[in-house]
């Protein structure tokens, strides 16, 4: 079979299967989720035997630390996708919500229902836990869903995918409202993205390249994010030992993520007084410096930044810091150089932090927080399907509510249009 026939198959299956899971009842819906966390409880150790021959496969073929830390799983990572599908069964179903309901003149009554997207295609790297997280939000949210993960845990995501397709067997649904793509063929991604008959959204998570590649190649349209090069602005009116907690907590939780700090901005008149402690602590960590020409001077052991430092997002133990000389050049560099993901404003000035959250144009905007709670879990979302720096359709992280549109609905009795 090519790749084309197989693609084209796998989507007319998600289609036909996309109207039994858009019809199914909530209780359905999550026993189905329950059943596929009892499947991968089960299947514990087969999970880690598929994610070591992963591990070993990146290894060899020179995955970089970051890439290796997302690829990985353990006991605790099982909990959370176990976690988080549990997570998920308990939270409101969206579908069949109606809201905005307004009587109308002519005597009609007027809303809006919540409805599926249909059929969602996810093309990810690395990290098999997406497998799950894209797997329930799709399932609870009534969509169909064909996943398509990265070659380098292909092993991982097809035991996570035998997991899921027993989950949906056990409580009668059909096994086709999961799909993952069993071949690395990039060939696969190709057709994803280009059948808009069979798919009406596609939800890219990875490097950028990959994201850039998709946005411009895609016939299907896209909610994407791509990358996050986050800041945390220490402001002149600051709590200095919430600054420091927020910036350590921000930079050095976890490296390769996008919510992670990736430029720490500082208000002039607090550099002296905050940076010399924040350099320590960092060194301890591992975390490399590279700063403006006055971070350099109060950091000697910082290298010089260049232009392109304020763009990058790391993803590993590498921090930009730039001292500003206030609020105003704070916002100014974060709308110019951010990739409007997550930003954080540390202050006790209500008027400045106002002024923060009102004028930066990101997906998240945060006050006295570190950039690390821009998430799904920690938003009471569940799991997440990504976090988009989109501004249409879905914005910020995207949960249930992002999986879904609205039709308008008219409830009438015999009115006639005059």
């Amino acid at each position: 079979m090519t790749i084309k026939s197989y693609m084209q198959s796998v989507g007319t299956q998600a289609r036909e299967a996309s109207r039994v899971i858009a019809a199914a009842k909530t209780s359905l819906k999550n026993q189905a989720l329950l059943a596929i966390a009892d499947a991968l409880n089960h299947d514990r150790a087969n999970l880690l035997a598929a994610n070591a021959v992963d591990m070993q496969n990146g290894r060899s073929n020179g995955l970089d630390a970051a890439l290796l830390d997302r690829l990985e799983l353990n006991a605790e990572r099982i909990d959370g996708m176990i976690e988080g599908l549990q997570q998920v069964s308990e939270l409101p179903d969206p579908i069949g919500e109606v809201t905005d309901l307004q009587d109308r003149p002519s005597g009609i009554k007027l809303g809006k229902m919540r409805v599926p997207l249909g059929v969602v295609g996810i093309i990810y790297e690395s990290r098999p836990n997406v497998t799950i997280d894209a797997a329930s939000l799709c399932l609870k949210s009534g969509n169909a869903t064909i996943l398509r993960g990265g070659s380098e845990a292909i092993a991982s995501n097809q035991a996570i995918a035998a997991c899921i397709s027993r989950g949906l067997q056990a409580v009668g649904l059909p096994e086709n409202v999961v799909q993952v793509i069993n071949t690395t063929d990039r060939a696969a991604v190709g057709e994803l993205i280009t059948m808009p008959e069979h798919v009406d959204v596609i939800v890219p998570r990875g490097g950028k390249g990959l994201i850039e590649r998709i946005s411009a190649d895609a016939r299907v349209p896209v909610i994407k994010h791509l990358d996050g090069n986050c800041h945390v602005y220490i402001d002149e009116d600051a709590d200095l030992q919430k600054a420091i907690a927020i910036a350590l907590n921000a930079k050095t939780h976890r490296y390769g993520v996008c919510n992670a700090m990736e430029s720490l901005l500082v208000a002039e008149s607090v550099a002296n007084k905050v940076l010399p402690e924040l350099a320590v602590l960092y060194a301890e960590k591992g975390v490399e410096l590279r700063g403006c020409e006055k971070t350099c001077g109060i950091i000697t052991e910082a290298k010089q930044a260049t232009e392109q430092d304020w763009y990058e997002e790391y993803l590993a133990p590498i921090l930009a810091i730039k001292i500003v000389a206030g609020l105003d050049q704070a916002i100014e560099h974060i709308n110019h150089y951010s990739s409007q993901h997550t930003e954080s404003i540390v202050t006790e000035n209500s008027a400045s932090a106002e002024r923060f959250m009102r004028e930066v144009d990101s997906s998240s905007v945060m006050v006295n927080a570190s950039t690390r709670f821009a998430d799904g879990f920690e938003y009471g979302l569940g799991a997440e399907i990504g976090i988009s720096t989109d501004k249409i359709h879905a914005r910020g992280p995207v949960g249930l509510e992002g999986l879904t549109s609205q039709k308008w609905v008219v409830y009438g009795d015999g009115q006639i249009r005059q």
